[in-house]
């Protein structure tokens, strides 16, 4: 009798947790789903397959990354330019997932390895401001719902997209192009708001891009100059900042 409640408290503390991540992970759903919708809507008018453009969001889970791949297969870019475009652009992650792991020293390491699999900016940031729980008792379970609700979210709105892109009308599902744009601005402006200088690594970007176009290179190969040039110039630019958890 007292090994069965002693079970029941454990499975509750389980479940507890489970439902707390979900709960930490609903706000990420909600920004998630128009986004991918879009992202789906986007890749289905570039030709690719709901299967394909579904499996990018399995497998690559990452929403700016899949925006530039989209944008460069519709421009005919080559897959090589692509994946190392798409590379440098989530190379943060790497840093990203040092600092998760080192984070959530609570947490055993065969737990944690998976988990960073499914780190974004925004999972990566609601883990910080829940690093507590990983002090807990069942606190991978924790993270991995959070992590779990983002990542379902992001595959079936992509999935969704896909559907309708197919029968959404053509005005409309061309219009949703400038999402691309948009996203990419969403991403720059809280980035200069709190430093200028990011601002000129990003019109040094545009620069190398233009310029390397204009001496005849393709526009994937320009793509991953003006990102890994420009992104070098930050180590001289900007000035070394406190890193505080």
């Amino acid at each position: 009798m007292e090994t069965q409640a002693i079970h029941t408290t454990a499975s509750s503390t389980r479940l507890h947790m489970i439902k707390r991540g979900m709960i930490a992970g609903f706000p990420i759903m909600l920004g998630y789903l128009p986004i991918a919708l879009t992202y789906g809507v986007l890749a289905s008018r570039t030709g690719m397959t709901n299967l394909e453009l579904t499996l990018m969001s399995v497998l690559v889970f990452a929403g700016a990354a899949q925006f530039l791949a989209v944008g460069m297969v519709a421009t005919g870019t080559g897959m090589i330019e692509i994946i190392i475009a798409t590379f440098v652009l989530n190379f943060r992650h790497f840093v990203m997932s040092l600092s998760f792991v080192n984070r959530l020293k609570g947490v055993a390491l065969r737990a944690k390895l998976p988990l960073t699999f499914g780190l974004t900016d925004e999972t990566f940031t609601m883990s910080a401001l829940y690093k507590d729980e990983a002090k807990e008792k069942y606190g991978s379970l924790f993270y991995a719902s959070l992590i779990l609700t983002a990542y379902l979210s992001w595959v079936g709105g992509s999935y969704l997209g896909g559907v309708l892109g197919d029968v959404m009308p053509a005005r409309l599902s061309d219009s949703m192009g400038v999402a691309l744009y948009a996203m990419f601005i969403g991403l720059l402006i809280p980035s200069v708001k709190k430093d200028f200088k990011i601002a000129g690594i990003a019109v040094l970007a545009m620069l190398i891009n233009f310029i390397c176009q204009y001496w005849g290179m393709s526009q994937g190969w320009a793509i991953v100059m003006g990102t890994v040039l420009a992104g070098f110039s930050g180590i001289w630019l900007l000035e070394d900042e406190e890193v505080t958890e």
